[in-house]
């Protein structure tokens, strides 16, 4: 029997009358929401206004949200009334983030609540891929459907169905290694809460602070009790050097001139009564969404399959308005492309150039690790300990807005040495492009 679970008002079975998909699971004693609605999120820096547009355009009264970061930015909304809380853990951020070496998975946990199944597409978890079905033939069927998709990397899938080329994953500790993000009101903590809020933090700081200067200084250390033992003989082992992350960067020519060929692929594609929305280019696809004003999902789908475009999938959400698809690039192939400034006269040189072109550009220094300091060494000794230990590298982020296609700025960006693309944008409806890279530093 499945234990009582908070329910949409709005979603009954036609002529049943019983609510067909619940809001939340319980998992190890933790509730975690589900049946998140995610949209791709565009300004990570001020997401409040993307997010309360939505609210009150896509999925209207809605008054939570949460945003789940990585490659692909997004945040998921929901109805507090519908059985929502805030500060509940969100079980699609936990599970994206606990198997992010893998872009692309499908996926349904059986629980006590139901059956959850998800969905995650070149690291984007699709608009109705998070969803906590009552009815097992139902979620079969929704699985079933996906995995007429190809490539994907992983497929999970409760044991007792018996589907070929499935696995069975263990939904207690996948979710527990994932990040805890939470429900957040919308129109959340502003003005004088905001400052309330940011005056408490800084003295449970200061008190933390405290506590911690008096554990470590004024507590009297005790003498550690030394025992003589036999020395050991010490195996040593090989030292492999740790690769550079500019040694196997992909092309950017190529993933600019993919990225534009790609978008104009896209956009040539008019189903009748849809509206296109935001082009996203990273790692080895390009991913767009269409958004429905008077047309039908026959008309988009129909459309999708005259253009003659091999798409790694495409579907459509709950309610038959969004259709998201992806394209998947031309091989890149890799480089090794070692810097060749400092950052300081890079960044003088960067900022230089955009003012001479009268466009603003955002430059942060980063640091990027590279190697393992928690994996096991292959062997004993002090070589083994540097072996695994993990070596930074500096690198300078840029992020700027231009009116100006990839193919524009291909030989002002790919002369500097050390460039890595990671995100590529268009807004058809401003006609407008978004760039987000790094450049390597001596």
């Amino acid at each position: 029997m499945l234990e009582e679970a908070k329910l949409l008002d709005e979603d009954y079975d036609e002529g049943s009358g019983k609510r067909s998909w619940a809001t939340s699971i319980v998992v190890d004693g933790i509730t975690y929401a589900t049946s998140l609605f995610w949209q791709p999120l565009q300004n990570t820096s001020d997401y409040l206004q993307e997010v309360e547009d939505a609210s009150s355009g896509i999925l209207e009264g809605a008054d939570l949200f949460c945003i789940k970061g990585g490659k692909a930015p997004q945040f998921g909304i929901c109805v507090s009334h519908e059985g929502y809380k805030s500060g509940e853990l969100v079980a699609a951020v936990s599970l994206a983030t606990a198997m992010s070496n893998v872009s692309s998975f499908v996926a349904v946990f059986k629980t006590k609540q139901g059956w959850w199944y998800t969905c995650v597409r070149n690291d984007i978890i699709l608009s109705d891929g998070d969803m906590l079905f009552l009815s097992e033939d139902e979620v079969k069927n929704q699985f079933m459907s996906m995995m007429a998709v190809p490539d994907w990397g992983k497929k999970i899938a409760p044991k007792e169905w018996a589907i070929e080329e499935t696995e069975e994953v263990d939904i207690e500790d996948i979710l527990s290694r994932g990040a805890r993000a939470k429900l957040q009101k919308i129109k959340g903590l502003r003005g004088s809460k905001l400052i309330m809020v940011i005056v408490i933090s800084a003295v449970v700081g200061l008190w933390l602070v405290s506590s911690l200067i008096d554990k470590i200084f004024l507590t009297p250390t005790k003498r550690p009790v030394v025992v003589p033992v036999r020395p050991k003989v010490v195996q040593q082992v090989e030292v492999k050097e740790i690769p550079k992350p500019w040694e196997q960067i992909r092309n950017p020519k190529q993933f600019m001139q993919n990225c534009f060929e790609g978008t104009n692929n896209l956009i040539s594609i008019l189903p009748p009564g849809w509206n296109i929305g935001n082009i996203s280019c990273s790692d080895n696809s390009v991913v767009t969404s269409w958004q429905r004003e008077f047309g039908q999902m026959s008309w988009a789908e129909e459309a999708l399959k005259n253009s003659g475009l091999a798409f790694s999938g495409y579907a459509f959400d709950q309610t038959g308005t969004t259709l998201t698809a992806s394209l998947p690039f031309g091989p890149l192939e890799t480089l090794s492309s070692p810097p060749n400034k400092q950052l300081i006269e890079l960044r003088d040189t960067l900022n230089n150039e955009f003012q001479s072109l009268g466009l603003s550009i955002s430059l942060t220094e980063e640091t990027v690790k590279v190697g393992n300091s928690a994996a096991a060494p292959m062997g004993k000794g002090p070589n083994a300990a540097r072996q695994n230990a993990p070596t930074t590298f500096r690198a300078l982020k840029f992020i700027f807005d231009s009116p100006h296609n990839p193919l524009i700025w291909l030989n002002l960006l790919t002369k500097y040495s050390g460039l890595e693309f990671r995100l590529i944008t268009y807004s058809p409806s401003g006609d407008k492009w978004h760039y987000e890279g790094a450049i390597y530093v001596l």
